[in-house]
């Protein structure tokens, strides 16, 4: 099933997208890492299973989706963990940490929603907490053009959608120090979302528009 879902997706991308994908070379060749995306439209799900090569990853989902019927069947197929994104899910995060353990991928957007206003929305901090506490090695990757409204209006017309995939330079986040730590959870959180923000275009940076990390990271100091 899962060769069958994998050909199925690739089948499908093809057909209604175009899909220029850059910076493989910094992607770690094992897994136990992170990869953290920018969440434009639904179309950003499959990206990850169309982009690597391997399916040695799995992706949190919101526990909504659960109530379907069809999203708990690819679930199973698509190594999805379903999470509640607005309450503490202890049982979902002990999953995380033992499949990371096991060397998978975990496939994550902080906003934890899409951007229905096609503007990045402040990050949340669980995989920053995550990521340093646990010593996880994170790859930021811009997604460009997956917008729901470009999609469905490049569809009418019978055009593919032009979809840019762009992965940045992997790095790891200090361990926490033992005071201070709400705000520099912040900072380790929105260390993750720049560095995906200076990735896209200015258009849809949204909430890290005028952040000064950002704007040390345009001009290439750090």
């Amino acid at each position: 099933m899962k060769k069958f879902l994998r050909w199925l997706i690739h089948t499908v991308l093809k057909f209604l997208t175009t899909i220029d994908a850059s910076g493989y070379e910094n992607i770690p060749e094992k897994g136990g890492f992170v990869i953290a995306v920018n969440h434009l439209g639904f179309l950003d799900v499959p990206m990850a299973y169309y982009a690597l090569d391997n399916w040695n990853l799995f992706i949190p989902v919101g526990e909504k989706w659960k109530e379907s019927a069809l999203w708990r069947w690819l679930g199973k197929y698509l190594n999805f963990i379903f999470i509640d994104r607005f309450n503490p899910d202890l049982k979902a995060i002990r999953e995380m940490i033992k499949r990371m353990e096991d060397g998978q991928t975990l496939v994550i957007a902080p906003e934890g929603t899409r951007a229905r206003d096609e503007k990045m929305a402040q990050g949340k901090p669980g995989v920053a907490y995550l990521a340093s506490k646990m010593g996880w090695r994170i790859v930021p990757v811009a997604i460009i053009g997956t917008e729901d409204r470009v999609f469905r209006s490049n569809l009418k017309r019978f055009r593919r959608t032009q979809i840019r995939l762009v992965a940045g330079k992997s790095f790891m986040l200090p361990p926490f120090p033992k005071e201070n730590r709400e705000e520099v959870l912040q900072q380790y959180t929105d260390e993750i979302m720049c560095r995906i923000a200076v990735m896209i275009p200015e258009r849809n940076r949204g909430y890290y528009a005028d952040h000064p990390r950002l704007q040390e990271l345009l001009k290439g100091s750090g």
